[in-house]
C-alpha cells in the first residue's frame, strides 16, 4: 500500500534563520581562539577547517529539503498532477532547482577559498580569506529567499492534503455542486464532511474509510464540476478532474432529479455526457438522488428522456434518498462488488493478453492428502446421517433464535430476553422460574425454606415482649452491692475512685491539654512544711539551726512576688539598714564606697582616646588633626575611579567577567560577525 506521508516533511527556515544557524554553527563547533605567534601552517589549518564545516552545513541542510519533498517524475501520476493544480509544475520545480544549483555553487565557493587559503602569508591574510568565503556563502543564500518562502508555503498546504492510496478500492463521488455528494460520504464512512445548503462547500478533496467484506475501503468526496470547457474550470474543479483521470475506483456520478441544487437535469445530463470519455474503463453507477422529493416516475417526459440518454453498456441506475437513508446501503453494496468483479476481470484479461492465463490459477492451492500406506480408509458417515439422506431429508428443523423472537415481539427496545432459560443444573425445569432464584449446589433454596418460619417468628417476637413486660431486662446498678458489709462497701467505693483517678489520668496524659497547677498545690506535692502544719522557725529548729534574721531573710526573699526591679541605690539601702540591725556598719566605709562608684562612672574614656597614651590634651588635639589630615587625603580622588573603596562603600559587582565572556560565544546575539 503506497501511501505519501506529506506531514514528516521539516519545516523550510527562511533565508536569515538559514544563515544565523550555520554561522552559529559553525562558531560553537569549531576552535576560536588563534594568535598571532602560531605557526603559519597552523592558522591556515584554523581557517580552513572554518570554512569546510560551514561549507558543508549547507550543504547538509539544503540536500535535507532536496530529499524530503516529492519529486513529480517519481511520485504518482495523481500526486504529480494534483501538485501541478495546486502549486504549478514549473514553480516548484524551479524552486527546487534554485536550492540545486546554490548547493553547486556553495561547494564551488567552498573549493576556491581553501585553495586560496593554503597559499595564505599571514593572520590577516587568512582572515580575511575566511570572511570573504563565509560572506559569498550567506549572500548566495539570501538571494534565494524567494524560493525558499515558496517551499514553506507548499510543504503547509502538502501537509493539509489527505493521506489517498491511488491503488486501493476506492469509491470515487462526482457531480454537479449541492447535489448531496457528501452527505451520501458521511452515511457510509465515519468522515465528517461539511455539508451546507449552497455551491462549492467542499473545495478540496476529502478522504473516508469503510469496511465492506472484510476489506478496507477508501470514499473520495470530489468538489462540484460546472459544466464548461476544461480551460475555463478553476482550481477547485481541476481537482475533481485529477481524481477522475488517474484514480481506478467506482465512479458514483449523482443526479438531483429534483433541480434543487440550483441546476436542471439538462445542465446535470450535459455535464455528465462531457466528462464521459474520464469514465472509460470503470464501473459506472448514475446516482439519482433525493428520491424523498422526486423520482423519475414523477418527471415530465423530457426529462425522462434525458435521463435516458446516460444509458450504457457499464451504466447502472440506482436511486437513493441521503436524507431518509432510503437505499444508501443498496447503493454502497452494488457499488463495491460492481468493483471487485471489475478488479478481477482486468487481472484476467491482463494475464491472458501476457500469455499467462493460468498465472491466476496458480495462486490457488488445494492440499490432497496421499495415501501413506497400501490400506483404504473410506470416509465414515453416521447411520442416522445416512438415514436421512435415503428418505431426501435434506433439511433440519432449527429452533428460533432470539433475533427472530424479537422481531416477533416487537424489536429492539420493546422485547427483553428471559436470561433465566439459561440456568443450567437443576433438577426440574419449572426451577427455572421461581421468585427467588437462589441456585447452590444445584438447588434452589426457596424449595427448602421452612413454610412455618413466619409463625415460628411471631411467637418468639411475643416471648421477647412478655419478658420486657415483667422486667427481666432492667439493669439495677447497684445490684454488685447487696450482701456487702459496710467496711468491704467503702473499699469498693475506693477501689472504684481510685480506677477513676487513673483513668482520668491516663487520658489527660495522652492528650494535650494539661491544665496549669496553682502553686499551693505543687508546694504540697513537693512536701511544702505549711501542708504540715508548722512554721519555717519550728523546721529550723528540728534540724538544729538557730532561729536568727539571716535564715527567716532569706526565706522571705525566696517566696516575695516579682515585681519592679529595684535601682542599685535602693538595694544598697536596703542593705545597710538590715545590716544596721545586725551588726555594727563604719559609716565613713560606706561614703568610700560611694565614691569609688562615683568615680569609676566619671572615668570613662572616650572611644579615640582608648589605647594611646597622651602626653597631655594638646597632644591629643594634634594626633586627631593629623589624622584627619591623612583620612582626607586618603579619600581625595585623583582621578576617575581612582578613590579606594572602604568596607562601608556599596559594592557594585561586574556582571560581565571577561574570563566568561571570551572565547566561544553563546547562542544569541550575531552583532559580532
Amino acid at each position: 500500500m503506497v501511501v505519501y506521508n506529506f506531514k514528516k516533511i521539516a519545516p523550510v527556515p527562511t533565508s536569515k534563520d538559514f544563515v544565523d544557524v550555520v554561522l552559529s554553527k559553525t562558531q560553537r563547533q569549531t576552535p576560536t581562539v588563534v594568535h598571532k605567534q602560531y605557526a603559519i601552517g597552523r592558522i591556515r589549518a584554523f581557517y580552513m577547517r572554518k570554512v569546510k564545516y560551514a561549507q558543508q552545513c549547507y550543504e547538509e541542510k539544503i540536500a535535507r529539503i532536496l530529499d524530503e519533498f516529492p519529486r513529480l517524475n517519481d511520485i504518482h501520476p495523481f500526486y504529480a498532477d494534483l501538485m501541478n493544480v495546486l502549486y504549478d509544475r514549473d514553480h516548484y520545480k524551479l524552486a527546487l532547482g534554485q536550492l540545486n544549483m546554490a548547493r553547486g555553487l556553495i561547494d564551488k565557493i567552498g573549493k576556491d577559498y581553501l585553495r586560496l587559503l593554503k597559499f595564505g602569508d599571514s593572520l590577516y591574510r587568512c582572515k580575511q580569506l575566511k570572511r570573504a568565503a563565509l560572506g559569498r556563502m550567506c549572500t548566495l543564500m539570501k538571494k534565494l529567499k524567494s524560493s525558499l518562502e515558496y517551499l514553506e508555503q507548499v510543504r503547509q498546504h502538502l501537509a493539509r492534503l489527505p493521506s489517498i492510496d491511488p491503488n486501493t478500492r476506492t469509491l470515487l463521488i462526482c457531480g454537479f455542486p449541492n447535489v448531496g455528494k457528501s452527505s451520501f460520504m458521511n452515511k457510509v464512512t465515519r468522515a465528517d464532511v461539511e455539508v451546507q445548503p449552497y455551491a462549492f462547500t467542499t473545495k478540496s478533496l476529502f478522504v473516508g474509510h469503510m469496511d465492506y467484506k472484510y476489506l478496507r475501503w477508501q470514499v473520495i468526496d470530489t468538489p462540484g464540476i460546472l459544466d464548461h470547457s476544461l480551460e475555463e474550470r478553476n482550481t477547485i474543479e481541476m481537482q475533481s478532474v485529477t481524481a477522475l483521470v488517474h484514480l481506478k475506483a467506482c465512479i458514483l456520478y449523482f443526479v438531483d432529479l429534483s433541480e434543487q441544487c440550483g441546476y436542471s437535469i439538462k445542465q446535470q445530463v450535459s455535464l455528465f455526457q462531457n466528462i464521459k470519455p474520464l469514465f472509460e474503463g470503470k464501473p459506472l453507477m448514475v446516482v439519482l438522488n433525493k428520491s424523498d422529493m422526486k423520482t423519475v416516475d414523477q418527471c415530465s417526459p423530457e426529462e425522462q428522456e434525458l435521463v435516458k440518454t446516460m444509458q450504457g453498456a457499464n451504466v447502472q441506475f440506482i436511486t437513493c434518498s441521503t436524507l431518509t437513508e432510503e437505499g444508501v446501503t443498496g447503493l454502497k453494496t452494488v457499488a463495491c462488488d460492481a468493483l471487485l468483479t471489475h478488479r478481477v476481470n482486468t487481472k484476467i484479461s491482463r494475464a491472458e493478453k501476457a500469455g499467462k492465463e493460468s498465472s491466476v490459477l496458480d495462486g490457488i492451492h488445494v492440499a490432497m492428502p496421499e495415501n501413506r500406506d497400501t490400506s483404504e480408509r473410506p470416509p465414515i458417515i453416521p447411520s442416522s446421517v445416512m438415514a436421512r439422506m435415503q428418505q431426501g431429508e435434506t433439511t433440519k428443523t432449527q429452533r428460533k433464535l432470539q433475533k427472530e423472537i424479537q422481531e416477533e415481539c416487537g424489536g429492539a427496545g420493546v422485547y427483553s430476553m428471559d436470561y433465566r432459560e439459561q440456568y443450567l443444573g437443576l433438577k426440574k425445569e419449572d426451577w427455572k422460574f421461581d421468585i427467588i432464584p437462589e441456585i447452590m449446589d444445584g438447588k434452589n433454596i426457596a424449595d427448602f425454606v421452612d413454610p412455618d418460619i413466619e409463625r415460628m417468628l411471631e411467637e418468639l417476637e411475643r416471648e421477647e415482649e412478655e419478658r420486657e413486660a415483667r422486667g427481666e431486662y432492667d439493669e439495677d446498678p447497684d445490684a454488685l452491692d447487696d450482701g456487702l458489709t459496710e467496711v468491704e462497701r467503702e473499699q469498693l467505693d475506693a477501689a472504684r475512685r481510685k480506677k477513676a483517678t487513673l483513668r482520668h489520668e491516663s487520658m489527660m496524659a495522652r492528650s494535650r491539654n494539661h491544665p496549669t497547677m496553682p502553686r499551693t498545690v505543687a508546694a504540697n506535692r513537693r512536701g511544702d512544711l505549711s501542708a504540715r502544719g508548722r512554721s519555717m522557725d519550728e523546721h529550723l529548729e528540728e534540724l538544729g539551726y538557730d532561729e536568727d534574721i539571716g535564715a527567716r531573710k532569706r526565706a522571705r526573699s525566696m517566696s516575695e512576688a516579682r515585681g519592679r526591679s529595684r535601682t542599685r541605690k535602693e538595694r544598697m539601702d536596703v542593705e545597710e539598714g538590715e545590716e544596721g540591725e545586725a551588726m555594727d556598719v563604719d559609716g565613713e566605709r560606706a561614703a568610700k564606697k560611694m565614691r569609688m562608684a562615683s568615680r569609676s562612672r566619671s572615668q570613662s574614656v572616650p572611644r579615640d582616646v582608648a589605647g594611646h597614651a597622651y602626653k597631655d590634651k594638646t597632644q591629643q588635639e594634634k594626633a586627631k588633626k593629623i589624622t584627619k589630615k591623612v583620612v582626607k587625603s586618603a579619600m581625595k580622588v585623583k582621578g576617575k575611579g581612582t578613590a579606594r573603596k572602604g568596607e562601608a562603600d556599596r559594592h557594585v559587582p561586574n556582571f560581565k567577567p571577561k574570563h566568561l565572556l571570551t572565547g566561544k560565544r553563546g547562542i544569541g546575539k550575531t552583532d559580532r560577525r
